[in-house]
């Protein structure tokens, strides 16, 4: 296979929120004023208008004040006649005089609702579209959907087959970058289209049983290294993201070709298939201009993507689908728990830093690659936690998928006075020093076969006063089956004969922002080859022990729902735990071994679901 799919979804919001300035203000009453709706659909047509102009089809995604307005119903009709666009739904830009008469909510966020106003929302705007178009939406769309509403809408609108469901890592670094005032606290799903679970949205299903019924796509495709320590709203398919990180020169934004080239070269990750979201309203094209940015660039930044698409296109390299025809081409090629991962490089700054992604049904996993090949993310899908949101719901603004490891919320490898932060990574010890494999930077490179994907991480060496050592680490990830084989091989030292201690640890906790949560319940856990279980419940009183012969170390996190395990592939191994306490509220398991020149260390590192 050899495909790059590309979706361009445009929808005329009538009161966009970086136009209608006054209303936002609270200077008036009045949404949609004549004038505001006016610029709205002229902006709207502009976008059709440049996509078109370069052989590009559009989704056109209806609001719900778009679904009373003439207009908009005629140009999408119109649209669809002439180019063959999609006319699908969003529940994106509910605000206008109408909803707030109807409903009387000035609610903007779809997911945010309580459930009886959700169903009556899915309800009224799906026979308006009905009654408007004469057929039902077959594609919808928000920022977030969690998985009791698609359910709910794939039960009632059984003919809807894909949606915009997620904001790709979206959560507290976003909240910061906007001033405390973005709640789209959406960390945690998947980066590319991906099938839901019936139980979260985040989570890719298990099998045709756990099958939401859509293909679920994120708003927009994001710079898999730039959101690591950045807003992902900086940096993704749409101009505003790249002018709003600052990331473009004059009227230039060449980091916006290399996102797209990027995402056209992980298809050798993932068997010949990229996927680019392209999904943007009327609101930051305003004449009035945006971020700073007059509006003749903000004008050429579309023309310029658009027109980078449609040479692609020319050249054979892009195939441009609506949603509905993604989704019906994503069924028939792809498994419903169908793996994905990016091996990602810097395209913003040109360093050598990687960065490498995976996802399965089990749990999506980052590795940080400038961290020595660190996991610094992740999170348990195999728990499939329920996570409805919402008013009326624990989570409410919330909807994040819980992480164990974080090393951005949670200190990673270093951390300011005591204890260790979220990672998993491995230590080497030799002559009295320590040395943790995240202090050196390394570069990876891919492999895959039937059934596993997996990511070497080049050598790197490590000095100790009296020797040097060079080691090699791998992760083996096994497809859907909650495991990876973690190997860490000495493949150079400058004294042969020497041996050096290998220690594979995580040190974990949960949550998903940066405040610690409680710990408490959670069950620490040595076994040894003879059988004997040394476990203690999480009390905060740095309590340890190690087993000189260990057949396993787990932890549980029941808040999560999670069970990580820790088992040597083969030969013995001293294995421990680690309580941790108030000021390094994490939790630790590790496994350790002394190696020689060539020997090796591999770990099964589970993860799995813990009732």
């Amino acid at each position: 296979m050899d495909k790059f799919i590309l979706s361009v979804v445009h929808r005329p919001e009538l009161m966009p929120e970086y136009i209608n300035t006054d209303a936002q203000a609270g200077k008036t009453e009045e949404l949609g004023g004549t004038e505001v709706v006016g610029e709205s659909l002229d902006i709207f047509r502009l976008q059709q208008d440049i996509a078109h102009a370069n052989g590009i089809k559009c989704t056109i995604q209806m609001t719900y004040a778009s679904l009373y307005n003439d207009e908009a119903i005629q140009l999408a009709k119109d649209y669809h006649e002439k180019y063959g666009d999609e006319i699908a739904h969003t529940f994106l830009g509910v605000q206008c005089d109408r909803f707030r008469e109807t409903y009387g909510s000035k609610e903007l966020a779809m997911w945010l609702f309580p459930w009886d106003l959700k169903v009556r929302v899915v309800r009224d705007s799906f026979e308006r579209f009905k009654e408007v178009f004469g057929f039902y939406p077959t594609s919808t769309g928000s920022y977030f959907m969690d998985a009791e509403l698609i359910n709910f809408i794939k039960a009632e609108y059984p003919m809807v087959k894909t949606a915009v469901a997620a904001c790709f890592e979206e959560g507290p670094k976003v909240f910061r970058h906007t001033n405390n005032t973005w709640y789209t606290l959406l960390d945690g799903g998947p980066w590319t289209a991906w099938v839901p679970s019936k139980a979260c949205s985040h989570a890719i299903a298990e099998n045709a049983d756990d099958d939401s019924g859509i293909v679920a796509v994120p708003h927009l495709s994001r710079d898999l290294l730039g959101v690591m320590d950045n807003p992902g709203d900086m940096f993704g398919t749409h101009p505003q993201n790249i002018i709003r990180g600052l990331a473009y020169e004059d009227d230039r934004l060449p980091f916006m070709y290399n996102l797209v080239d990027q995402y056209q070269a992980i298809k050798r990750y993932n068997k010949g298939y990229s996927y680019n979201l392209v999904y943007v309203g009327p609101g930051w094209m305003g004449k009035a201009g945006r971020w700073e940015c007059p509006y003749r660039i903000l004008k050429k930044s579309y023309e310029d993507f658009m027109a980078y698409y449609g040479q692609l296109k020319r050249q054979g390299k892009v195939t441009d689908m609506t949603m509905t025809e993604f989704a019906d081409w994503y069924r028939a090629n792809k498994a419903v728990n169908e793996p994905i991962c990016a091996l990602w490089k810097d395209t913003i700054f040109g360093t050598k830093n990687q960065c490498f992604w995976y996802a399965d049904s089990k749990f999506r996993i980052q590795i940080d690659l400038k961290l020595g090949g660190a996991i610094t993310d992740i999170r348990p899908y195999a728990s499939k936690l329920k996570r409805p949101c919402g008013a009326g719901t624990s989570a409410n603004q919330d909807a994040s998928y819980p992480f164990i490891v974080q090393s951005r919320y949670r200190g990673g490898p270093f951390t300011h006075y005591a204890g260790e932060g979220a990672i998993k990574s491995a230590k080497l010890r030799f002559g009295g020093e320590e040395v943790d494999l995240s202090a050196c930077r390394s570069t990876g490179r891919y492999e895959e076969g039937p059934g596993w994907r997996k990511l070497i991480v080049r050598p790197v060496t490590v000095e100790f006063q009296h020797l040097k050592v060079q080691v090699e680490t791998s992760y083996t990830f096994h497809e859907n089956q909650g495991t990876i084989d973690i190997g860490r091989k000495i493949v150079g030292l400058s004294d042969p004969s020497a041996k050096v201690e290998v220690d594979e640890f995580i040190t974990a906790c949960w949550g998903t922002r940066e405040y610690p949560e409680d710990l408490t319940g959670c069950t620490l856990a040595v076994i040894d080859r003879n059988g004997t279980r040394n476990a203690i419940d999480y009390a905060y009183r740095c309590r340890e022990h190690a087993a000189a012969d260990a057949a396993a170390v787990e932890a549980v996190i029941p808040m999560v729902q999670t069970r990580i395990r820790m088992t040597p592939k083969s030969g013995p191994c001293k294995g421990y735990y680690e309580e941790g306490y108030s000021f390094a509220p994490n939790l630790k398991i590790g496994l350790c071994r002394e190696l020689g020149l060539d020997e090796e260390l591999v770990t099964v590192f589970a993860i799995e679901r813990a009732n």
